[in-house]
This record gives C-alpha cells, structure tokens and sequence, in this order.
C-alpha cells in the first residue's frame, strides 16, 4: 500500500509550465519528464531489492524479509525474475517456476503483437480513440491534482553536487478533489520535491500523510505519520531512475490487524538492454 500511494503521489505526468519560477509550473514539468523517463526505464535492465522489516510499538526491528529480482525488457514491457530470498539462492524448481513464467510473459506479449499487425484499420483507429480518451482523463485527473496543492518554493540547495530548487506542497484548505483515488489519498498528504535546475527532474521526494486514510470499505486504515521517501540516479547521462524508495507505515487491517513495518526498495546495476532483436514496442 505504501507504494501503492508514492505512484500515485509521483508518477502523474504534468503539463506545460506556464512561467519559469514558478512552483507549480516547475512540479508540472519535472512531472512530465518524469513520464518520459518511465518511458526509457524499459529498455534498462537492473536489479530491484525490496527489503520488509517488521517493527514492535517501539520501534524496534521484529522480523527482516527481502525479496531481489532481476528487472529486464520484454517485447515493450518489463519482466521480473525473483533471484533471491532473504539474500539466498532460489532452489532449483523455484528458478524454473521463474523461467516458466517469463516465457509465458513473452508468449502472452508476442500474440498481443501478431493481433496488432492483423488490426483492420477501423479496429485501429478504435484503440487509437480509446487511448485518446484514456489520456485526455488522465489530464483532467492531473489538473486536478494541481489545482488541489499549494506548491511553494522554499529555497534551493545541492545534491551530489547539483543545484535543486526546493518546492513543499500540502492540499489546499476547502479544495475538494474531483478524482475518487485523490481525495482519498492526497487531500492528507503533504511533503517536499527537490527538482533539478539543469533539466528539471525529479532528485528526491519525502511525503507524509497528515491523517487517518480509510478504504475498503473502512476495513484498512492506514495512520497520521506514514512516510514515503524516494531518491533517484542519473544514468547513462540520458534519463533519471530510482535509487531509493523507502516507506514507514503504521496501519490496520480489517480493523483487527495493527501493522508496523518500513518497506525499503534499492535499485542498482542499471544496464541499458539494446542487444535483443525481441525488444519491440507492441504498445504503439
């Protein structure tokens, strides 16, 4: 779930700036940026390590599992293959259940492909509408976003030696937000972007909600003090990918089950993937 909410929060693109300097017009376009880096993200191959730590009231560290999966192109998409668990090799059947299902991946992405080169054009041009209409929602569902955050520069500072402006944002007092996922989510939180000044991109995230977020029928809860941070790296001086993600949640579920845990994502070994012909795009 906390993951679930720093997509949310970060991965919206944005629209145009409309003047330089300003907070909201520099958030719209890192945000946009942003999206043409998930773009390049599928031709890179590179390790993800999701490490789960389990607290007591506390604080203290209870339990420690972690997952490594390896993250490679796939006919336009990504395939993650687990590798370890809890820093240890998988076991033999374990590795061709992985094999087994990247082959099934792959299988399900080439149909996809071969019904696209068979499409008539009127079945085409149905696609094409629909995306059409799906993007110009997910505008309306970003203006919305904007409209809704009082975004304001509070300086500017360096990180690894880069100049960042330091922009914070919180939801705006008596803003209803029009989207179902924004008003639950977003109308309590709050939190700081830094944003590089050379291309205007996305450098470090910290948010937190600032109350109780119910859903599911209010059977999950999830507490004041949920904390999502992000870092990100310059890769192959071309597109700027996650370092770092790490969440501290206190929740309850079912209204029954408390949860306290930090949930810490490292991505390494970032490799640009140009070398297999079966690399296609089937999503155009």
């Amino acid at each position: 779930m906390p993951r679930s909410i720093f997509l949310f929060l970060i991965l919206v693109p944005g629209l145009r700036p409309q003047a330089e300097g300003d907070p909201g017009a520099i958030v719209r376009r890192a945000l946009l940026n942003n999206e043409r880096n998930r773009d390049l993200e599928r031709s890179y191959t590179y390790t993800e390590r999701n490490e789960e730590r389990t607290l007591d009231h506390a604080g203290k560290v209870t339990r420690v599992k972690s997952e490594t999966w390896d993250v490679i192109p796939l006919q336009g998409a990504q395939f993650r293959r687990l590798t370890l668990r809890d820093d240890k090799p998988l076991s033999p059947k374990e590795e061709q259940q992985q094999e087994a299902a990247r082959q099934k991946r792959e299988a399900e992405r080439l149909k996809q492909r071969a019904l696209r080169e068979k499409e008539t054009p009127e079945q085409k041009q149905k696609r094409l509408d629909a995306r059409e209409r799906n993007r110009k929602q997910h505008e309306e569902d970003v203006d919305d976003v904007i409209a809704g955050f009082d975004l304001r520069m509070k300086g500017e500072e360096r990180i690894d030696g880069m100049p960042v402006w330091v922009i914070d944002g919180a939801p705006r007092d008596g803003y209803e937000f029009k989207s179902r996922d924004a008003k639950m989510f977003l109308g309590k939180m709050k939190g700081r972007v830094w944003i590089s000044q050379k291309d205007c991109q996305v450098v470090r995230i910290d948010a937190e909600t600032t109350g109780t977020i119910s859903f599911g029928l209010f059977l999950a809860r999830i507490y004041k003090g949920t904390r999502v941070q992000a870092e990100y790296a310059y890769v192959n001086n071309e597109v700027w990918l996650p370092k770092r993600e790490m969440a501290t949640v206190s929740a309850r579920l079912a209204l029954i089950k408390g949860i306290h845990q930090e949930e810490e994502l490292a991505y390494t070994n970032y490799r640009k993937f140009s070398t297999d012909s079966r690399i296609v795009d089937i999503d155009q």
